[in-house]
């Protein structure tokens, strides 16, 4: 039952649980830095584009040289996949082709993965885990990250009875975010650009937490693990902390700000003139649930639980996430329990191109976190039927019709090579799931 214990008697029969990560940045290197210290859990393979700098990373993080010495350090992630000494996969690169590319070759080797790679699981998730179990192996949303913890709140809620009323995370959010470029991410998280590249941290990457396109991403991917509804012109990022989560999401027929009961949301740790939200959620995420009786409302006041004014909608919330550090569990229970800790089901939410500034017809896009377009979070069924551009695929693709600030960019304003695996494999999830 307990994951430690079948750790410990994997080391006591050394038979560890063999990891091959692909992708050592800051996400892989805060998971490496976990393996001195868990029992029973190795990691056998690195593929990086710069085998020589994972190898630093791994000593930054604490390996000693032996560990190093153990490990083979590959720059083709296909020979770390088809190594006979790796069971799970963690795909963390963060590239969505990449990511759909390396969950195809896991599931035709008969490697389980988990997709750190929340790009690649909005762009095709539902299609990627169907061939995974398909193939008999587990394709999993990564522990650590929001939208597995997110999974696993909801997952209690609606096993102990509960209605799922919203679900999501806690972000700092304001308007003018969504207009962010990698030249002034730093300064909104307080860092310089030389305290950023020291930890590891890519603007653009770090850019798409800031813009707004990171958390349209995550809701995505809960509402695709989840069954819930994404809202129907996108996040609304209201103001909320831990205390008023029941009060502020309710249903608006209910008081509240949801368009629906059953939805996710993103809560914004700044209220619209900037000043801090009292109790914030920048860090955590959250369960808004409704009591299905008079009883369990009842038990709701008798324990303490915060409500909202009728005594029926209460939340769960978690006020931190550690990233990398607690991707284990992902792994321990792809490994030893064939289970997923979250995985898309359905195809509800989608994440589409918008466009920062006005852009002009021959420019490049730059994608998730750049200079041109941000990531907005639309009900799938919209996205398919009005052919918008998915922000996972507006990189590197020209466009051929002017783009005002602020408009939806879709497939008629753009010129792009759809033979590619990653348009291909877009057009049957589509074609399956929409």
């Amino acid at each position: 039952m307990y994951l430690y214990s079948s750790l410990k008697q994997r080391q006591v029969d050394n038979k560890p649980v063999r990891v091959g990560l692909i992708g050592a940045g800051k996400f892989g290197s805060m998971f490496l830095s976990q393996i001195p210290t868990t029992p029973g859990l190795v990691v056998t393979v690195i593929a990086d584009l710069d085998p020589a700098q994972a190898k630093v990373r791994c000593k930054e993080v604490g390996w000693d040289d032996g560990r190093v010495a153990a490990t083979d350090f590959v720059d083709d992630a296909e020979l770390l996949i088809k190594h006979d000494d790796v069971d799970v996969v963690v795909e963390a690169t963060g590239h969505p082709a990449a990511g759909i590319k390396h969950a195809l070759l896991c599931a035709e080797f008969g490697k389980h993965v988990v997709m750190v790679n929340v790009e690649a699981d909005v762009l095709a998730g539902p299609y990627l885990a169907k061939q995974a179990q398909q193939a008999g192996v587990v394709y999993s949303m990564a522990y650590g990250d929001q939208p597995a913890l997110t999974m696993e709140m909801v997952d209690w809620a609606r096993s102990c009875g509960f209605k799922v009323v919203a679900a999501g995370k806690g972000t700092k959010y304001l308007p003018s975010y969504h207009a962010s470029t990698p030249d002034t991410v730093w300064s909104h998280y307080g860092l310089s650009a030389e305290q950023a590249a020291a930890a590891g941290m890519r603007s653009q990457m770090f850019n798409s937490f800031l813009d707004g396109t990171k958390s349209s991403i995550e809701m995505a991917a809960i509402a695709n693990g989840a069954d819930l509804q994404a809202p129907t012109d996108g996040l609304s990022f209201p103001a909320c902390g831990a205390e008023d989560l029941a009060h502020v999401l309710r249903p608006k027929t209910a008081g509240g700000l949801l368009e629906f009961s059953g939805q996710v949301e993103v809560v914004s740790s700044l209220e619209r003139d900037g000043r801090l939200v009292a109790r914030d959620l920048r860090w955590g995420v959250y369960c808004v649930f409704e009591a299905p009786n008079d009883y369990s409302a009842a038990c709701f006041a008798q324990y303490g639980m915060n409500t909202d004014a009728s005594g029926r909608y209460s939340a769960m919330f978690k006020p931190f996430h550690l990233i990398g550090l607690e991707l284990n569990i992902s792994i321990l229970s792809a490994a030893l329990r064939n289970q997923p800790t979250g995985t898309p089901v359905r195809f509800n939410g989608d994440v589409v191109a918008v466009a920062k500034r006005d852009i002009k017809v021959g420019e490049m896009l730059d994608g998730e976190g750049g200079y041109t377009v941000w990531g907005k979070l639309m009900p799938a069924k919209v996205s398919v039927a009005v052919r918008a551009l998915p922000i996972g695929l507006a990189s590197q693709v020209t466009v051929t019709q002017p783009i005002k600030l602020g408009q939806m960019i879709t497939m008629k304003d753009i010129s792009a090579d759809a033979s590619t695996q990653a348009w291909q494999v877009r057009k049957e999830m589509i074609k399956e799931f929409g």
